[in-house]
């Protein structure tokens, strides 16, 4: 379970990549001394400041394991939408 956390908002997630992407989505809005933190089952895993010109990965092994979650999760999309793609494309051979 993911958790993102900046002053004044906390969302759970399931999935790496949502986490990251609403995380990313509050970067602009990060004033100077705030952060955008990601937390895998409390343990800070991803932080972002201004004070850095990038988001900081926490912890040893932290960004492998963050990057094959995101490779897996993106080829479960892909795997998701082919899948929708061949099931739609054999309702259109079929006669009405």
């Amino acid at each position: 379970m993911f958790k993102v956390v900046t002053p004044g908002f906390s969302q759970e997630f399931e999935r790496w990549t949502e986490a990251l992407n609403a995380a990313k989505s509050l970067m602009p809005n990060c004033k100077w001394s705030e952060t955008v933190k990601i937390h895998l089952c409390d343990e800070l895993v991803w932080m972002y400041s201004r004070e850095y010109k990038y988001p900081q990965y926490i912890g040893a092994g932290n960004y492998n394991l963050l990057a094959k979650l995101f490779i897996q999760e993106t080829l479960e999309d892909t795997a998701k939408m082919t899948n929708s793609d061949q099931s739609n494309d054999e309702e259109n051979l079929l006669p009405d």
